[in-house]
């Protein structure tokens, strides 16, 4: 794979940063200095500032996004996530959940179960509570439950279940950029309030708006489980 690629599933920098310590010089690879997009293998010696890599521990926090905040390692983006949570150490968001938007979403350095959990092939489970600008009726649910053309793509079939008149919970197998909200445009209405409550096993019960908290072991190994026998390519 690229080095870029490599540091990144190791959890020891971004893509981004692989960059620059290769234009300033501080990767080797069998001990000829790194170029850009270089292809690598684990058995290769790899050094930086003349040190070898090393895989970082695991790092796997679940976050109560609150709204406002955007979900990107871009520096450059004002009220970004990694800016938010101010960790120590290199950390990502695995996927997105719009601006507008609150709730779960989980920040890891571990680049390849990301991909795994991301990858819409696999068909993992996302659950959202999601209120409306009205009232909505059941052919309502039937439209959103059965699949709905947004973006020249029709949605995949989803479940959805009534909560009162204008709030339902949804789960989503696919991750279309503010796909929700789409959907519910499409069907003549107005998403007011969006809140992401759980991605595969990880529940955001418990963690305060705002907050965050570090995975069990238990709740991490059911996660590479659930991901273990799904595709990434």
């Amino acid at each position: 794979m690229r080095i870029n690629k490599l540091l990144s599933n190791l959890g020891f920098c971004s893509r981004r940063d692989t960059n620059r310590l290769i234009e300033e010089n501080r990767i080797t690879v069998n001990g000829k200095l790194c170029v850009p997009g270089q292809w690598v293998e684990k058995e290769d010696t790899i050094l930086i500032d003349g040190k070898p890599i090393s895989e970082r521990e695991k790092i796997y926090i679940a976050l109560n996004k609150p709204i406002g905040v955007t979900c990107t390692a871009a520096s450059e983006v004002k009220n970004n996530i990694i800016e938010y949570l101010n960790y120590p150490e290199y950390i990502f968001p695995v996927g997105r959940l719009d601006k507008d938007s609150q709730g779960l979403i989980l920040m890891t350095n571990d680049g390849e179960l990301a991909n795994k959990i991301l990858e819409s092939e696999n068909e993992h489970e996302k659950e959202y509570i999601v209120t409306l600008n009205r009232p909505y009726d059941d052919e309502f649910i039937k439209r959103m439950s059965d699949g709905v053309e947004i973006d020249g793509v029709k949605t995949r079939a989803c479940k959805l279940k009534r909560i009162n008149e204008d709030t339902f919970n949804i789960i989503l197998t696919q991750g279309l950029n503010k796909q929700i909200r789409k959907m519910s445009k499409a069907c003549g209405y107005t998403v007011v309030r969006l809140e992401r409550i759980r991605i595969l096993n990880i529940k955001l019960d418990g963690i305060n708006y705002g907050g965050w908290r570090k995975l069990s072991s238990e709740e991490v190994s059911e996660l590479i489980q659930m991901c273990k026998n799904t595709s990434y390519k």
